[in-house]
């Protein structure tokens, strides 16, 4: 088993450097409160989007009394509370920790951890990374240098299907049929192979490797050193065996790899088990839709909520013969309930009025052209940074001066942008037409 990692003495920065790094980190927390248009921003890191039915309660009992009375998920399974007012940052922090939901002042931010959402749900996978999930988030809290990282870096633990690796992590951990885990850094091709009991040590190592070269570099994340994940490689490996840990470099692994997340309403599983799987238009959830779903976790689930990187949640632990019933139930309260909503696959960014960046409001455009199906996903952006945009295949709407520019996006390949300065009818024309065109 590898032993806990010792704090390394870092390099300083060069004199007078002048890189994002060494000016500070102002990606947003429940701490470090963020000041937009329509009010103060706390984003709530839930690491692997996993909330018990009384922690569900508290969020939604603390977007009502200090925020917009919404919950905002994000493209990483998170919360988001808005319209928050400037004083209320103690009794927020104070009712979060009561929740269970900030178990530690100095790693709240860095709790970044994506996970399969149905994995040990549907029989799917090659293991359940839930065991992996609590050791991991436990490392990261109880490590004095993992308060380095920054809030950006990620975590992804794929349970072999290949959904969440698909995500782009700085460090992840794949489950392997034969009880062993890949470990990839960035997204590099070549992997490490790693007994599965010893996985989250080493995703920790990998981690602490990126920590020791990041100072004078200005990088936050994996990609953004010089030569990224390539020049972390080596010293991962021999850090990893001097560390008892046995790694075997293997190519890309054979399982699927997909950036859709898991498919909306029912999901079967080993006898008589079940999930739902829901969508949450847009991404914003209200009061009213977010008890129906804590209360179906609570008294037809076991008491739990997943949240996903694809702004869903699953509700696990259903019976079967219950589920038809209780997915209409949702879909009555609004929520996504199966691919054939026109909302399936609609996303979008905060827009105006919430954002002051933004050149549009992106979230009632998208309402307005929501009847555009497709087979693409399709993501609005107030402006050119596409704050939360999904991975792998999707249609690109920005706004612009002008009117909307829209593209299609295949992994890292960007098809010829289109200008479409026309009528809202013009818009959901061309952006229906873009959906259309997978292949």
């Amino acid at each position: 088993m590898l032993a806990a990692m010792p704090r390394p003495a870092t390099s300083p920065s060069p004199p007078g450097d002048a890189s994002a790094r060494d000016r500070g980190d102002a990606c947003p927390g429940t701490l470090r409160l963020h000041r937009a248009d329509d009010g103060a921003l706390a984003r709530v890191r839930v690491p692997g989007g996993l909330l018990t039915a009384v922690q569900a309660d508290a969020l939604g009992a603390l977007a009502e009394s200090l925020g917009d009375g919404e919950l905002h998920l994000t493209s990483r399974g998170n919360v988001q509370l808005r319209g928050l007012g400037p004083d209320c940052g103690a009794d927020l922090a104070d009712r979060l920790g009561e929740a269970g939901l900030l178990p530690s002042a100095r790693h709240e931010r860095i709790r970044n951890i994506v996970a399969s959402p149905l994995s040990g749900l549907d029989g799917r996978g090659a293991r359940d990374v839930g065991p992996w999930l609590s050791e991991l988030d436990a490392l990261l809290c109880a490590g004095e240098r993992t308060a380095d990282l920054s809030g950006r870096f990620l975590f992804v633990l794929d349970d072999g299907r290949g959904d969440v690796d698909a995500l782009g992590g700085d460090v992840t951990l794949l489950a392997q049929d034969d009880g062993t885990a890949l470990l990839r850094i960035g997204t590099a091709r070549t992997t490490l192979r790693i007994p599965g009991a010893q996985a989250p040590r080493a995703a920790l190592l990998a981690a602490a490797t990126f920590l020791d070269r990041a100072p004078g570099t200005g990088a936050w994340r994996v990609p953004d050193l010089p030569g990224g994940a390539g020049s972390l490689f080596d010293e991962v490996v021999r850090r990893l065996r001097e560390a008892g840990c046995g790694t075997v470099p293997t190519e890309d692994r054979a399982c699927p790899h997909s950036s859709d997340g898991p498919a909306l309403g029912l999901v079967t599983g080993p006898q008589n088990g079940a999930a739902l799987s829901v969508g949450i238009p847009l991404g914003r959830i209200g009061p009213a839709q977010w008890r129906s779903l804590t209360e179906t976790a609570r008294h037809r689930g076991r008491g739990e909520l997943r949240l996903t990187p694809w702004r869903g949640v699953v509700v696990p632990g259903v019976e079967r013969q219950r589920a038809a019933g209780l997915l209409d139930e949702l879909g009555a309260a609004g929520l996504i309930v199966g691919p054939d909503s026109p909302w399936t696959g609609v996303g979008a960014c905060i827009g105006r009025p919430g954002c002051a960046k933004s050149l549009a409001d992106v979230r009632a455009q998208a309402a307005a052209a929501v009847g555009a199906v497709g087979p693409l996903p399709v993501y609005w952006s107030g402006c050119e940074r596409r704050c939360g945009h999904p991975h792998g295949e999707w249609v690109d709407v920005v706004a612009t001066p002008d009117g909307h520019r829209i593209s299609l996006v295949r992994g890292e390949d960007r098809g010829a942008p289109v200008n479409v300065p026309g009528s809202p009818g013009s818009l959901a024309a061309a952006v229906a037409a873009a959906r259309r065109t997978r292949g």
